[in-house]
């Protein structure tokens, strides 16, 4: 495929996008996977576990770590199936039976990824958060907008149904105008702290792991089986704390109040437990003010909790005006300010899961039903989190600036 000239590589890649643009025998969507690592295999699994009833079929694996890809390739001979191993993401792309992208890699790599993909015609599931800066998201939006094609950010809590009926009752003024949310992410983590895996320094570099396209698109390194591993606690690859984990959090209540882009932003916390090296907080706060949204708010502050050494949790909830709607049990209530009486409940659909996340994409591709999370919500998600992490380290509440689509110091 690689020496095939530029004629042919036309005509290969004009037969990508016509094929993505149809549903193929018997509707079947076909699924290329980039990324073999623990979120990969989570993945693996649960499409294999719907690939009969869902009528998908993996056909293609790549991982820059060789090894990783043909485990993958085995698992999905256990059910049956018959994937091909790639040496390069390049060659997945390039499959004109390949509708449907699947990328589960670090986040540091989501963007080149994502472009590429959409560039080739496929649909584009890509884990969270949608990339690692936010003049990429910038980018992955515009371009999936470009192409019409559906790309789904894996921010799975998203595929509950509590945050869009939560928005139609706010929406409706079953809580006054909004003028607060908060929510967490906490954890406990032993005396490794958080994503270390444990002594691993002397770990030699696979003969079958490409590090030069693992390190892609950052600064050459020398092998650092810390960096490849653990790899969520460097801010070359990571957002840490906030997009690794906020990012699940802080989308439910974008969803539920319909917010967009944060008007100002501190992010607070620091290295108070495992000072080990990382360059990223274990404990760290985000609080994010938000302008007014028609029928729902005259102004908001949004805070999010998150500390690794201590999994004491708070209320999550959106507090308004009349009443305060709490995320609990089964999915909603909403409570009275003056009577303390529960005035209104949801009981949830679907769940925070891989599957049917991956259902409701299958759908978009299909039929054109609403994506749970469009490539739109993944950015003001990112957003919001990199200025939080941005604050950290410039010590100085940061700004949105709209007009110019860009961070700026708040005055």
């Amino acid at each position: 495929m690689k020496t095939t000239g530029v004629a042919a590589a036309g005509a290969m890649l004009f037969n990508a996008r016509s094929y993505a643009n149809i549903n193929g025998a018997n509707d079947r969507i076909r699924i290329g996977l980039i990324g073999c690592g623990v979120i990969g295999r989570h993945h693996l699994d649960k499409l294999l576990g719907i690939s009969e009833d869902d009528n998908i079929e993996i056909v293609a694996i790549n991982d820059v770590y060789r090894t990783r890809a043909e485990r993958f390739q085995e698992r999905v001979r256990e059910e049956g199936g018959d994937a091909v191993v790639t040496d390069s993401y390049e060659d997945i792309l390039e499959m004109a039976d390949v509708d449907k992208v699947l990328i589960a890699t670090p986040e540091h790599s989501h963007s080149y990824l994502s472009l590429d993909a959409l560039d080739a015609g496929k649909h584009v599931y890509v884990e969270k958060p949608l990339t690692h800066q936010i003049q990429e998201s910038l980018r992955v939006v515009e371009k999936a907008n470009d192409t019409g094609l559906k790309l789904q950010v894996g921010v799975q809590g998203m595929a509950d149904d509590s945050y869009g009926a939560a928005y139609e009752a706010i929406k409706g003024g079953a809580l006054g105008s909004v003028v607060q949310a908060q929510i967490d992410y906490v954890r406990r983590y032993g005396e490794r702290g958080p994503w270390r895996i444990g002594d691993i320094s002397d770990r030699e570099l696979p003969e079958d792991l490409d590090w030069n396209a693992w390190l892609r698109p950052t600064k050459r390194i020398p092998w650092d089986p810390h960096r490849y591993f653990e790899w969520r606690c460097y801010s070359e690859y990571s957002g840490g704390v906030a997009t690794d984990l906020f990012i699940h959090r802080l989308t439910r209540i974008i969803k539920a109040c319909g917010l967009t882009f944060p008007e100002r932003v501190v992010g607070m916390g620091g290295i108070y437990t495992w000072d080990d090296g990382r360059d990223l907080p274990d404990s760290f706060e985000l609080l994010a003010e938000y302008g007014p949204v028609e029928n729902i708010t005259n102004g908001m502050t949004v805070h999010v909790l998150g500390t690794m050494a201590n999994d004491r949790s708070n209320a999550h909830c959106i507090r308004g005006t009349k009443a305060t709607l709490y995320f609990r049990g089964p999915g909603w209530e909403i409570v009275d300010s003056g009577s303390g009486e529960v005035v209104q409940s949801h009981e949830r659909t679907g769940g925070e899961d891989v599957d049917p996340h991956h259902r409701n994409h299958h759908l978009a591709i299909r039929e054109g039903a609403e994506l749970n999370c469009p490539p739109e919500l993944g950015l003001y998600g990112v957003v919001a989190c990199n200025m939080a992490n941005d604050s950290w380290r410039q010590k100085r509440m940061l700004a949105w600036n709209e007009s110019r689509q860009r961070v700026v110091r708040s005055r």
